[in-house]
């Protein structure tokens, strides 16, 4: 079977019933695909196993290259490319420099954030979503299992699996 194509998904009601499935579920060697649910569950992300995002060590090197543009574009246009005398003060005063060099900053940072989270999460304008249920996004929580990350677990210890951890549903999804 291909990857990402044929899931199979367990619904939940409750999201303390949904913590403990996850579990239950990774103890009995099952691999997860991502759970949906209609808002944040804490301390969903530590039982899927999930590490900690890199997105603030992007935040940091594009405020870096933020700066770095910042303080060299104004460098080079105020000592060579137009020298003035601005308020008696030298022609590179860089206490003049701080407020561009903030905003720079704080601009790049925000751009590169963005950019870096959007092709993380694989969000193109032109991608369409994959929606597994429908009732992800008002009151039901949903665990979706790919069944070719799973090629050594049975189809059926899968869905044993999910119904004996509290699951209301278990249904299948395929994407073509």
């Amino acid at each position: 079977m291909e990857r990402d194509k044929h899931f199979i998904l367990g619904i939940f009601d409750d999201e303390d019933i949904l913590l403990s499935a996850v579990k239950e579920v990774r103890a009995a060697g099952v691999k997860i695909h991502e759970v949906f649910s209609p808002y944040p569950v804490h301390g969903l992300d530590e039982e899927l196993g999930y590490t900690r995002s890199r997105l603030p060590i992007a935040a940091f090197l594009f405020g870096l290259l933020g700066t770095t543009l910042a303080l060299t574009m104004q460098f080079y246009m105020m000592k060579f490319d137009w020298p003035m005398i601005i308020g008696g003060k030298d022609h590179a005063a860089f206490p003049d420099f701080i407020p561009v060099t903030f905003e720079l900053t704080v601009l790049l940072a925000a751009f590169g954030m963005v950019g870096v989270f959007m092709i993380s999460s694989n969000l193109k304008p032109w991608a369409q979503p994959r929606i597994f249920d429908l009732r992800s996004t008002d009151d039901k929580h949903v665990m979706a299992i790919d069944i070719a990350s799973n090629g050594s677990v049975d189809l059926e210890q899968i869905k044993s699996a999910l119904k004996n951890s509290g699951a209301t549903e278990v249904n299948s999804k395929s994407f073509e």
